[in-house]
């Protein structure tokens, strides 16, 4: 019997916003290598503390200082990473923030500036990523986003969820626009995990173990808010040339949810 190849076996993928292994950028990195990829992250602050959650991979990977709002660093983002690569055939954008002010239910009270702060880096970074490494960027190549539903209104999501509504629009643009280079633009949208973010974004009146029980409840596939592995396979056939012909679309990861009304199906 032949060995399986991997699915994304001699392709380099960037991956930024591993935090630690509970993000799933951290799961997406070990879940490419794991299918042949060459991976290389990014990582904004400490440094360190990425190279330590690097070195829980399967395999080693370089890790590259990035602070999406900092025009500087986009622009020698590319040399920086032609030190370890000629090329990329894939990129995870998984790089998202909002003050605690924009969060928790104080909408109508948010500032102009925690506003802009949340648009700059949740929305506005998937095009500056983007075209920052578009030399790079081969045809054939894939870069995915990390989404939430964006249609309704989730307590306490507050402006990050004005600024995902805004990346979903970004990442239609940017399909379109570059298309006739061949390449691909998705996003994923995931259901509740358990990362650190996620769990930042609930108001002070929501349990999230209720949340995450209740979201479980709604699916038809049921949900773990525990298990990363079926988001990061998601993101790994978008990041592979499984799905050539694919490009500004939502490939929803939430047990079905999206698709379910407010009184679900199971347990009824």
């Amino acid at each position: 019997m032949t060995a399986r190849t991997g699915l994304l076996e001699g392709r380099t993928i960037l991956v930024t916003g591993v935090l630690t292994d509970r993000s799933i950028a951290f799961h997406v990195a070990r879940t490419a290598q794991e299918e042949g990829a060459r991976v290389i992250l990014t990582g904004y602050g400490r440094l360190s503390l990425v190279e330590r959650i690097a070195r829980r991979l399967p395999e080693p990977a370089p890790v590259i200082e990035l602070d999406v709002t900092d025009d500087e660093q986009l622009a020698t983002l590319e040399s920086r990473i032609r030190e370890h690569a000629d090329h990329l055939d894939g990129v995870l954008h998984a790089v998202a923030y909002a003050p605690p002010g924009a969060l928790g239910g104080g909408f109508l009270s948010t500032t102009r500036q925690d506003a802009t702060t949340a648009f700059e880096v949740s929305t506005l970074s998937l095009q500056s990523l983007t075209t920052a490494l578009l030399p790079l960027l081969r045809r054939g190549s894939s870069v995915v986003g990390l989404d939430f539903d964006s249609r309704q209104v989730w307590a306490g999501y507050d402006w990050m969820g004005v600024a995902k509504a805004g990346l979903e629009a970004c990442a239609r643009y940017l399909a379109a626009y570059l298309g006739e280079r061949g390449v691909r633009v998705n996003l994923v949208a995931a259901g509740p995990l358990h990362t650190p973010a996620g769990r930042a974004t609930y108001d002070e009146d929501t349990d999230p173990a209720q949340a995450e029980k209740e979201w479980d409840l709604r699916a038809p596939l049921g949900w773990r808010a525990t298990d990363f592995e079926p988001v990061a396979k998601a993101c790994a056939v978008l990041l592979s040339d499984w799905l050539p012909s694919t490009t500004g679309e939502i490939l929803h990861v939430d047990g079905g949810v999206h698709a379910i009304g407010d009184g679900g199906v199971r347990g009824h």
